[in-house]
């Protein structure tokens, strides 16, 4: 089931670069992203409420080294989305994203560094085909 989870995301993260491009026209991109966070924060609250996932929470829920790492992803997920709609406002939407995609190459190297998860042919090959993909979307 996550493969179809992860096949959702994956399709609205394509729209967030469309309407991103198509909103960021005359709009700076950093107050863009603001506030795209507070509409985003307010659906995902609704969206927890409705899900009824803070009955029985309270902030002891979590442990601090929790916090800090929710805490870490937060801020890096912000400074991703100021740098992607930068880039977005100035580059083509399908150069952008395949740049930015260029992630999972990053993820692969610091899963095995933090996580300790290995590294396999199989996954070397399909991020090389992703860096392979994304720099061949930057040729003219």
């Amino acid at each position: 089931m996550w493969i179809i989870y992860a096949l959702i995301s994956a399709s609205f993260a394509g729209m967030v670069a469309i309407f991103g491009k198509l909103g960021l026209k005359n709009v700076d991109s950093t107050l863009a992203t603001t506030v795209r966070s507070f509409i985003m924060a307010g659906f995902l609250g609704i969206t927890a409420f409705a899900l009824k996932k803070f009955q029985g929470f309270s902030l002891s829920s979590f442990t601090g080294r929790e916090w800090a790492y929710i805490a870490l992803s937060g801020v890096a997920g912000a400074l991703s989305w100021l740098f992607y709609f930068v880039a977005l406002k100035n580059g083509t939407a399908v150069t952008v994203s395949a740049i930015d995609r260029l992630s999972i190459v990053f993820v692969l190297v610091f899963a095995a560094l933090f996580l300790g998860e290995g590294f396999t042919l199989w996954k070397v090959i399909g991020v090389l085909c992703i860096a392979l993909g994304a720099f061949l979307t930057t040729l003219k």
